[in-house]
């Protein structure tokens, strides 16, 4: 099956909306999750007993035509396995939706399909291992529908989804609803999940818009490259390459505020009944007490995402539709958490609350949106070492040092700005022909760096049929590598 094309004048955008079900709607979508689930697990049970069987029978010493039939990792052919077996594993089949079935069997193609490229080391990123099976009490619910009636009803407080019917919305769905209404938009797919305590139901969209375009309330700034530093004190700060300083945007550390919030419900819990009994090393039922201290839980955390992502969105927007050119860095935040244990437990948790790999990607296609350029610095681009007045480079500068002195020239800058005016005239060279990294007359802002001196332009959309792209993998290659695959019949081939 070949791969969508978005429609030239077209992008794929999302819509999400937080859904107000009623109690039979709530078992009704649970009743789909749990279908998904098990469909999955019971697909993946038959694809690890045919690799046994496979490797039982090459020991007796039969020939590969003699073994049992592969199994295949496609989404057809598990498919076609699913429909087979269904009526006989899974009676109750028919009180769900088809997608949801659906859903539990892509994830599980998708998978096997990651674990191959992995093991051919056609996956950049970590290694990944071969699916495990879902329990209920630890995997999220979650289920997605691409056929069937998906609408938003003209009352716009409403959707309609296929064997659920129609469900309320906490939030008005004007926005979406009046692109359809235009012909400016269609539904793709819809998914349903239960993200800390609430529904919440994102649209996969296809909206035809003038890319490239800034809307009409935008202003476009006097500075037109810039370049972004980001850090977990500041959240990012944004200066031109001639060294004027734009904006300086403290980081709101959202999670850092409800600590105390979060350890005095977590010491409560701590005190109540859970699903665990230590004692016996057996689970158990939990109390509702200890429930309603885990939603509690919940919605304190969901709370501190929300106000970080709402961040997060009104920066990165501004810095689309006013500049041209936006530079930054390329950090290995996950590699960045990975090491050093309770000694710097501290500064992961400022790490994660700052979500420092989430501006980038907002950028990546908000850019292209409004017309704009993302340019991204290469890893090792020395953005914080470089004084950006004469050009030197600081042997060492510890996380410590919050102020730039440079060693030749003397000058005395803010760190962050400093590493800020290095990457605006970084991604000036796309705005100068690639002659010189600033606009300025100082002597760095002079100096040939021929072809960007490793900053990367970025404007690719994200395709269509895959929402969440890689972003779980770390890219070490940013030329335009194709990530997709094709997922082998059976492991022992790979």
């Amino acid at each position: 099956m070949g791969r969508f094309e978005i429609p030239d004048g077209w992008q794929a955008q999302a819509y999400r909306f937080a859904l107000d079900p009623t109690p039979s709607q709530v078992a009704a979508l649970e009743s789909h999750c749990g279908g998904a689930r098990f469909a999955y697990n019971h697909m993946l049970a038959q694809v690890k007993q045919v690799m046994d069987q496979r490797d039982a029978e090459r020991s007796y010493g039969l020939t590969e035509t003699e073994l049992t039939p592969v199994q295949g990792w496609t989404l057809p052919a598990l498919r076609k396995t699913w429909n087979s077996r269904k009526h006989v594993v899974a009676p109750w089949w028919g009180e769900n939706s088809k997608e949801a079935y659906n859903s539990g069997l892509d994830a599980l193609a998708r998978g096997l399909d990651a674990w191959t490229r992995s093991r051919r080391g056609e996956r950049a990123g970590a290694p990944v291992g071969f699916p495990r099976f879902k329990s209920k009490h630890r995997a999220r619910n979650s289920v997605r529908f691409t056929t069937g009636t998906i609408r938003v009803e003209a009352d716009r407080h409403h959707i309609t989804l296929p064997r659920l019917g129609r469900i309320k919305t906490h939030e008005s769905t004007r926005k979406l609803a009046r692109r359809i209404d235009a012909g400016t938009a269609r539904i793709l797919a819809a998914t349903v999940a239960l993200v800390q305590g609430r529904w919440m139901c994102s649209f996969q969209v296809l909206v035809q818009r003038a890319v490239g375009t800034p809307p009409a309330h935008a202003r476009r700034s006097v500075h037109p490259v810039v370049g972004v530093d980001v850090g977990v004190k500041d959240l990012l700060v944004v200066a031109a390459p001639d060294g004027t300083e734009i904006a300086r945007v403290p980081a709101p550390k959202s999670l850092a505020k409800a600590q105390s919030r979060l350890g005095a419900l977590q010491r409560k819990t701590a005190r109540q009944v859970g699903p665990y009994d230590h004692a016996t090393r057996t689970r158990r039922a939990p109390s509702n007490r200890w429930r309603s201290t885990q939603a509690r839980i919940g919605r304190v955390h969901a709370r501190a995402a929300s106000v970080r992502h709402d961040v997060l969105h009104k920066v990165t927007t501004v810095l689309a539709q006013q500049h041209q050119v936006v530079t930054v860095e390329t950090l290995g935040v996950a590699g960045m958490r990975s090491k050093g244990g309770a000694r710097k437990k501290g500064l992961n948790r400022a790490l994660a609350d700052a979500a420092l790999a989430e501006i980038r990607r907002m950028l990546g296609y908000k850019t292209p949106w409004y017309g704009s350029v993302l340019m991204e610095a290469d890893r090792f681009y020395p953005s914080s070492k470089l004084c950006s007045v004469c050009g030197g480079r600081k042997p060492s500068l510890t996380l410590a040092d919050r102020t730039y002195v440079c060693e030749h020239c003397g000058a005395i800058l803010d760190r962050d700005l400093n590493a800020a005016i290095n990457l605006a005239r970084l991604g000036d060279t796309h705005n100068a022909g690639g002659t010189r990294t600033g606009t300025g007359s100082r002597p760095a802002a002079n100096h040939r760096v021929g072809h960007g001196r490793g900053a990367t332009q970025k404007t690719r959309p994200a395709p269509a049929g895959k929402a969440g792209g890689c972003e779980a993998s770390t890219r070490h290659n940013t030329t335009g590598v194709d990530q997709t695959g094709t997922a082998s019949p059976e492991g022992e081939a790979a």
